[in-house]
């Protein structure tokens, strides 16, 4: 997370085909956002490596030259289409970026990869596990396959007792098993190179109206869960209970984000309101701002605000076109403000020009949030960069902050030792996300 992997990976790629040349090219795998972030970087830092990226409808037609290259790039929706080509031809390396996008193994992507020749496999990845240690397995099972044992080996021997008991013997013994295979590096060991990074939850009280509203739809989300945990089990009951914390997570953004059937369009957002505030204070202040948000609508919302106060803006999200020339006027200081949706600004930018990051809504991965603050946190930038975290005191994303630590405690467990107690998510788990509001 802006820790430098693109660059060592540029480094040993230029070590097999400049200094020691190989009888092959090698394929990186990257997501679609992060072609351009290849091309420049390789053009910066190994500007001798013969590069080409195999994209778009005339794609096909150059095949023929990959022979002439030493490093071929393609992205992971491609590979559904082309993986037969690509599984024909022989590699150096096979170089997965951000390769928790193959964390289902059960998914076509991460099939198509398996058929992959190459000499070396490496992944790059600042996020190995986000959600449970089934998606560490899956990327050992093709880094070096059979470490761990088959995914059902793996769960009885690893991730249940780990996960549900909190097993420190199985944790340690799992850590032994891939720490030789593991080249980390932490924020820790660059601490001389960058600036400070401060942390601030900004607590937000709900209005009457807004709490109203909070209450009604917890109430009836909480006994539809309880019916459908009682008819049908916890865990068959997953889209049921993902359904009701979107609607509490939507009424805490702003009302406006729920259905138009709830009439809740004219309940104000005290989120939202005191997002304005802030960053009336911050662009006064001649800072540099990027606001994430998991949900595009909220971008909307908060851009009409932007707009009636006559702040400049840039804004990114799965819909943009072309990502680096609004990237590179923000980089450039053409606007103050940047808007970015989580899913597709949450990695693979370098926004080093911010010094202050938003995290509007919280989800369960600190991982994700971590991503998303390291755009400006990162190798380059030369300011203090402060964090603030906007969550609604008493409510469901309180409650997510508080089981953010059980996914932290497991990521680092994994690589820093064990940590304590049960890491699953249980009934009183669901106990606490659907709590009421302490009263006024």
């Amino acid at each position: 997370m802006g820790l430098g992997k693109t660059v060592q990976t540029l480094a040993l790629l230029a070590e097999r085909h400049l200094a020691e040349p190989s009888d092959r090219p090698s394929l990186l795998v990257a997501p679609t956002s992060l072609l351009s972030t290849w091309r420049r970087e390789a053009e910066r830092f190994a500007p001798a490596l013969k590069l080409l990226i195999l994209h778009g409808a005339d794609r096909h037609r150059r095949f023929a030259e990959i022979d002439g290259h030493h490093l071929v790039v393609t992205t992971y929706p491609l590979l559904h289409r082309d993986h037969e080509r690509l599984a024909a031809h022989p590699w150096e390396l096979v170089v997965l970026d951000e390769a928790q996008a193959v964390k289902n193994p059960a998914s076509g992507g991460a099939k198509h990869i398996r058929t992959l020749k190459g000499r070396m496999r490496l992944a790059l990845t600042g996020t190995p596990m986000e959600n449970n240690l089934d998606e560490l397995w899956a990327l050992f099972d093709w880094l070096v396959p059979g470490l761990l044992g088959d995914r059902k080996a793996f769960r009885t021997r690893f991730r249940n007792t780990i996960e549900k008991h909190g097993d420190r013997g199985a944790q340690a013994r799992l850590n032994d098993l891939v720490r030789p295979f593991v080249l980390r590096r932490t924020k820790d060991a660059v601490l001389a190179e960058l600036p400070a990074k401060t942390e601030i939850t900004e607590w937000v009280r709900l209005g009457n109206r807004q709490r109203t509203l909070y209450e009604t739809i917890r109430a009836a989300m909480d006994q539809r869960v309880r019916a459908a945990i009682a008819a049908k089990g916890l865990a068959a009951s997953r889209i049921t209970i993902l359904d009701a914390l979107l609607k509490l997570r939507q009424v805490c953004c702003d009302p406006a984000l729920l259905p138009a059937d709830e009439g809740a369009e004219a309940v104000e957002s005290a989120k939202r309101a005191r997002l304005v505030e802030m960053l009336d204070e911050l662009v006064a202040e001649g800072r540099r701002v990027l606001v994430f948000s998991q949900f595009t609508r909220m971008l909307d919302l908060i851009e009409t605000d932007l707009r009636a106060h006559g702040w400049d803006f840039a804004r990114l999200t799965g819909e943009t076109k072309d990502r680096e020339s609004v990237v590179a006027g923000f980089q450039k200081g053409d606007v103050p403000i940047f808007l970015i949706s989580l899913k597709a600004g949450g990695v693979g930018l370098t926004l080093t020009a911010a010094d202050t990051v938003i995290l509007y809504d919280p989800w369960w991965n600190p991982a994700v949030e971590r991503q998303a603050m390291d755009r400006a946190h990162r190798i380059g930038q030369t300011k203090p960069v402060f964090v603030h975290k906007l969550v609604v005191e008493g409510a469901v994303e309180a409650a997510i902050a508080e089981l953010q630590a059980k996914k932290q405690a497991l990521a680092d467990a994994l690589f820093e030792g064990p940590g304590d107690g049960p890491l699953a998510l249980t009934e009183d788990d669901l106990a606490a996300l659907f709590r009421p509001l302490a009263s006024s």
